[in-house]
């Protein structure tokens, strides 16, 4: 069986926005195998500011994205599955990656402890209302992500 590609990818694309100065932001569809803040999702996505300054602790491994970020100046741990990494992207011009969402029978079982709870309760916003990026404009178009050949 071959390894899937997208957690290389992930790195390298964060490695690339740190590397570049940028802020990498990561996209996810939150599901009961995540572990986020409840009220921070939108349409079953989250996006959140995984920089170093905005996280501790990031680990990147091949079946999972984890970390903790602090939501009201109280520390809370992050727990995102890499299939449900819908892009990373640099905040300050977009550029970045987005990966087609994984079938949910195509991914590994998950933690018990996430069953539990998939959502924890809010604090403070992940992204301002006016500055997510993936709002919808004036024109009622959504995404500013675009498909690099």
């Amino acid at each position: 069986m071959t390894e899937s590609t997208k957690p290389y990818l992930i790195r390298a694309i964060y490695e690339w926005c740190v590397d570049q100065g940028f802020t990498p932001y990561l996209a996810a569809a939150v599901d009961q195998n995540t572990r986020v803040p409840a009220g921070y999702a939108r349409d079953g996505q989250i996006v959140l500011n995984v920089s170093a300054d905005a996280t501790q602790g990031l680990q990147m491994a091949n079946d999972r994205i984890t970390f903790q970020a602090r939501f009201g100046g109280v520390a809370q741990s992050i727990s995102i599955p890499t299939a449900n990494v819908l892009a990373i992207y640099a905040r300050e011009n977009g550029h970045g990656m987005a990966f087609e969402v994984e079938v949910a029978g195509d991914r590994p079982p998950h933690d018990a402890e996430l069953e539990a709870e998939t959502e924890m309760p809010p604090d403070e916003a992940v992204l301002p209302t006016d500055e997510s990026p993936d709002s919808a404009g004036p024109g009622g178009k959504g995404g500013h992500l675009r498909i690099i050949k």
